[in-house]
Order: C-alpha cells, then sequence, then structure tokens
C-alpha cells in the first residue's frame, strides 16, 4: 500500500515507474517527474487502463476512491473507461445546448444585424423590446433546438388575450426570424413558427389619416401659416407637403444634405428605410421655405435640432402635437398623412405611377427591378412633378377653384 510519505521520496529514474497500490491502481512516475494515477482492469475479456487523474492534484485518497468507484461500475458489467467517455460527451453536449439557448442565439441575431447596418435601428429596438418583453423570460433560458410550436404558442396566446393581437403576431414573426437564422447556422433542425400559420395574424391595419380632399387641404396649407408655435415647427409643417418624405426624414434632416442653390436634398442610405440613397427635388416654395429657416439653425447640424438637446432632432410627436393644436386630430391628419395626401392626388392627377412611388421611396416588389432602381430614376420628370405639386397646393392655399393637373409629357 501507498502513502503520501512514499510517494513524495520517490525520485524519477531514467525510466517511468510504477507504484503500486493494489486493486490494480498505481502511480506512474515519470523521468520528467510527472506522477498519473492509473488503473489496470479487464472488461470484455480485455486488458485496459484507466486515467485516475494527476497527483498531487488528485490525492492519494481522491484516486482510491475513484478505483472503488470503477470497480463498482465492472462489478455490475459496465466498462468504466466506456462510462467516463460517455459522461464527456452528455457534459459536451449540455455545455453546447448552455451555449445554444434561445436567448443566446436571439442575442447573436440581433449583434449581426446591428453589425451588418440593413436593418433600421427602430426595427431592430422594437425587436429587442419584444424579445425581452415576452419571449426571453418565458423561452429565453430553453435550448433553441427544443423549443416545440405548442409551447410557443402557449407564450404567445396570453398576449393575444390581453388585447394585444398585433403585438402577439409581431412578436410571432420576430420569433420566427430568430428561428429561422437558428436553423441556417445549425443550432436548430426547425422554425416552430411555420405550424402556427394562420394564428395569431397582423389585424387589418388602420391606414394613417390623412386630406386628400382639395378644399380640406387648403384648409389645412392656411392653418399651417397661421400656426403661431416655433419657427422649427412651422418650417416641418410647411416643408412636409413640398416634400412629402416619412417623418423620420424630415425631422433628422442635416443642412449638409442640402443643396438649395441646386434645388436638391440627398439623403444618404443610412437615414432611410429601405436603406437607399433619395433625391428629393426642392420646389422654388421648398427652397424659399428652407432659406427662411437657415439663420436659426444654419450654424448646427441638424434642421430641426430639439429644444435644449445638443445634436437631438425634434421629437416624433412634434408635428403631430401642432396639428392637434390647429384642430386636426389623429383621425383627421398626422404627419405620415403628407405623404398619402401626395400620392393620393398625384395620382388621381395622372403623373407617372412609377414615378411617384420612386419619389416615395417605396421599394420594388421585383427584386431584379429593384437592382436597376437609382436615386435618380425618373428624376426629370419628378422635378417637374415636384414644382408642379407646390405650385397646385398654393392654388389650393389661396382658396382659387384647382383643377386636376396633368402631368406634361
Amino acid at each position: 500500500m501507498l502513502t503520501d510519505t512514499a510517494i513524495r521520496k520517490t525520485k524519477p529514474a531514467t525510466r517511468p515507474l510504477k507504484l503500486t497500490d493494489g486493486g490494480g491502481m498505481y502511480l506512474l512516475l515519470k523521468p520528467d517527474g510527472a506522477r498519473y494515477w492509473r488503473m489496470n482492469y479487464r472488461h470484455g475479456g480485455k486488458q485496459k487502463t484507466l486515467a485516475l487523474g494527476v497527483y498531487p492534484t488528485v490525492t492519494l485518497a481522491d484516486a482510491r476512491q475513484r478505483r472503488e468507484d470503477a470497480r463498482r461500475l465492472l462489478a455490475n458489467g459496465t466498462d468504466p473507461g466506456e462510462a467516463r467517455a460517455a459522461a464527456k460527451v452528455a457534459q459536451a453536449v449540455a455545455a453546447a445546448l448552455t451555449l445554444d439557448t434561445f436567448e443566446a442565439v436571439a442575442l447573436a441575431w440581433l449583434k449581426k444585424r446591428e453589425a451588418s447596418g440593413d436593418t433600421a435601428a427602430t426595427t431592430i429596438a422594437k425587436d429587442r423590446w419584444r424579445l425581452e418583453t415576452y419571449l426571453f423570460p418565458t423561452i429565453g433560458s430553453r435550448p433553441i433546438s427544443e423549443v416545440t410550436p405548442k409551447e410557443l404558442r402557449e407564450v404567445l396566446r396570453p398576449i393575444e388575450d390581453s388585447g394585444k393581437a398585433e403585438t402577439a403576431s409581431r412578436t410571432k414573426i420576430t420569433a420566427g426570424q430568430v428561428f429561422r437564422w437558428a436553423v441556417l447556422e445549425g443550432k436548430a433542425e426547425i422554425d416552430p413558427t411555420a405550424p402556427l400559420r394562420g394564428l395569431f395574424t397582423t389585424p387589418t391595419p388602420t391606414h394613417r389619416a390623412a386630406l386628400t380632399d382639395p378644399v380640406r387641404i387648403g384648409g389645412l396649407l392656411r392653418a399651417i401659416d397661421g400656426y403661431t408655435g416655433r419657427l422649427t415647427t412651422l418650417t416641418a409643417l410647411k416643408l412636409a407637403p413640398l416634400v412629402f418624405v416619412r417623418p423620420g426624414e424630415l425631422r433628422k434632416a442635416e443642412w449638409s444634405e442640402f443643396d438649395l442653390d441646386g434645388a436638391i436634398w440627398r439623403i444618404p442610405a443610412p437615414r432611410m428605410k429601405m436603406k437607399a440613397a433619395h433625391l428629393v427635388p426642392l420646389s422654388t416654395q421648398a427652397v424659399e421655405v428652407l432659406r427662411d429657416l437657415h439663420p436659426l439653425t444654419g450654424d448646427g447640424t441638424l434642421v430641426f435640432p430639439a429644444i435644449g438637446k445638443t445634436g437631438r432632432p425634434m421629437s416624433e410627436n412634434t408635428v403631430n402635437q401642432a396639428l392637434r393644436r390647429m384642430g386636426y386630430d389623429k383621425a383627421d391628419m398626422t404627419g405620415h398623412g403628407f405623404r398619402s395626401m401626395a400620392a393620393t392626388r398625384l395620382n388621381e392627377m395622372g403623373w407617372n405611377a412609377d414615378a411617384i412611388e420612386r419619389q416615395l421611396a417605396h421599394a420594388e416588389s421585383n427584386k431584379v427591378r429593384a437592382a436597376y432602381t437609382y436615386a435618380a430614376q425618373y428624376l426629370d420628370e419628378r422635378t417637374r412633378m415636384m414644382q408642379a405639386w407646390a405650385d397646385y397646393l398654393d392654388g389650393l392655399r389661396s382658396g382659387a377653384k384647382v383643377v386636376a393637373f396633368k402631368r406634361k409629357a
């Protein structure tokens, strides 16, 4: 039988030494001084060796305990070497599953989208909110490969039952994007949202309010002229119908994007919803509105800076709140409604539908066609259209009877 004293006193030799302890266990002393616990045993008619650890990290007492554990396995007909190998595999699988939880994979998916720059920051923020609010607390710690359609349905159902049908639908969509990315990354076999098709569907959208009747448009324009709030808000209200860009694109506009002499506004791709650069031809009226504002904010970066917040644009609610002050509730008109106003009237007036869509910066539904869509497409026609549209609005503002105009050939 070995003792710790005997082990410490034994010096390495030029060849490996075996210090036996009984039951097939011994300490293998290498010439370099390393000491390894080993155990010889037979199983299935074959002689085998089991590693029990390294001395002194594994003490003599520890090695003996491991030997007895191995002998119990042998007594039950189990190969201790094979049992250890199986345990290591199970441990590795468990570790991998811990790394590939739904939450871990979803966070990696968000990080990838942020790095690529192909998705708007607001979209990523909304996806993150849905994940953190509804999915992480319920299935976040679950291995993503084990989440079932039934389990996901039970997560989404309370959201819908609480009256948030659209939130439930969008949460399902976000989850589906995560699962499909996981499938491509080899972290899951299926997308469990697929069997939920038809459930938690997005409700029919309520279109943003917009004035399209010429008489009411004229009244709105006169109300804007009489607005007594801040000049930056008044300018945004005046410019919105003239350029009909998205509200976020308008309020985040930077002076460096404008060429007032050339009457063009170049919006860079990162600020566009579709991540494609956009050109907005400026009518003489739009240029005049911007020149009037320039002495106030032209020495800064933003055309419409927020009050007292350096480097921040005006609030997304500023234009809507101004419309409410003028007596237009959300059922009548919104900041986004200027786009619908222009699109409706310009189409009814006979302008080229493709030019209108390009000016609205809508994405092409045909991907092949989209590959050949450039910021300057239909630019000459759009320039004529934007000036004609501004002149038409002037007529409505004055209260004159303005007939629908056709585009020039």
